[in-house]
Parts: structure tokens; sequence; C-alpha cells
């Protein structure tokens, strides 16, 4: 029993040496490194897409946000400042 159990360790563990040893040679193959610079450059353009796409909507948080504080501010300003129809009039 011992034996057999070691004979399907050491089966198991020669194969899966092997699968990786093919792997390894397989990056360093002109296809391998294509393959994985592909891989680099799609990573990388899906990175930009996405810093690009919640730019844009952190950009429209902000717009939203100053828009309605904007408005707040204006009116504010308004109801504080002296009537500007008025003040022309008495300047001409």
């Amino acid at each position: 029993m011992r034996r057999g159990f070691w004979f399907a360790a050491g089966a198991a563990t020669g194969v899966y040496a092997l699968t990786r040893a093919r792997r390894a040679a397989d990056l360093f193959t002109p296809e391998g490194v294509r393959d994985r610079l592909a891989g680099l450059s799609l990573g990388a353009h899906l990175f930009t897409e996405e810093v690009r796409t919640e730019m844009a909507e952190r950009e429209n948080e902000l717009r939203t946000t100053m828009r309605l504080e904007g408005a707040a501010t204006e009116r504010a300003i308004e109801a504080t400042a002296p009537d500007r129809s008025t003040q022309s009039l008495r300047s001409s």
C-alpha cells in the first residue's frame, strides 16, 4: 500500500513539474512573448479606459455639486447686493 502511494505521488509530481517546465519554456518563445505583450497592452488599455470613465463620472458629480452650491451662492449674493438697476439710474 505504501509503495503504491509513493509511486502515485512521484508520478503526479513528475507530471506537474513537466507541465510547469513546458509552460515556462513557452513563455520565452517568440509567440509566448508576443502573447504576454498583447495581454499587457490589453490590460493597460482597459485600465486607461476605466480611469477615463471614472474620471468623467467624478467630474460630472463635481459639476453637479458646484452648480448647486454656485446657485445658492448667487442667490445669497443677489439678496445682499444692492439693486443694480437703481444704481445704473443714479449714475446717469
